[in-house]
């Protein structure tokens, strides 16, 4: 995606993370915020370079006022029993809809 060999609608591009909305949405809002450098989950990715763990939480932040969201949640699934299934770190943005807790 970020090489542009998979076409996508960017929501956001800088030199170290893009925005995508995600092709199963899971609610009204569901952006995903990807590193451009590979780092395989979020644990990964905090250890090697947390200024783009940083980076992605604040694009998060600016592309949930932009859509006029009131709250948001952000996800990160790190490790298969935890769901994830792309094993390369990416925050889910998630919002526009009331949310339970705990989250499941």
């Amino acid at each position: 995606m970020a090489a542009g060999e998979i076409p996508v609608e960017f929501q956001f591009e800088s030199e170290t993370v893009f925005a995508i909305n995600d092709i199963s949405p899971q609610a009204p809002t569901h952006v995903l915020i990807i590193p451009k450098a590979h780092h395989e989950n979020a644990a990964q990715l905090s250890t090697n370079a947390p200024e783009v763990l940083s980076s992605m939480h604040q694009v998060a932040s600016e592309i949930a006022k932009a859509r006029g969201l009131d709250g948001y949640r952000s996800v990160f699934n790190t490790g298969e029993s935890a769901g994830q299934s792309v094993f390369h770190a990416h925050l889910h943005l998630l919002g526009g809809r009331q949310f339970a807790w705990p989250p499941g």
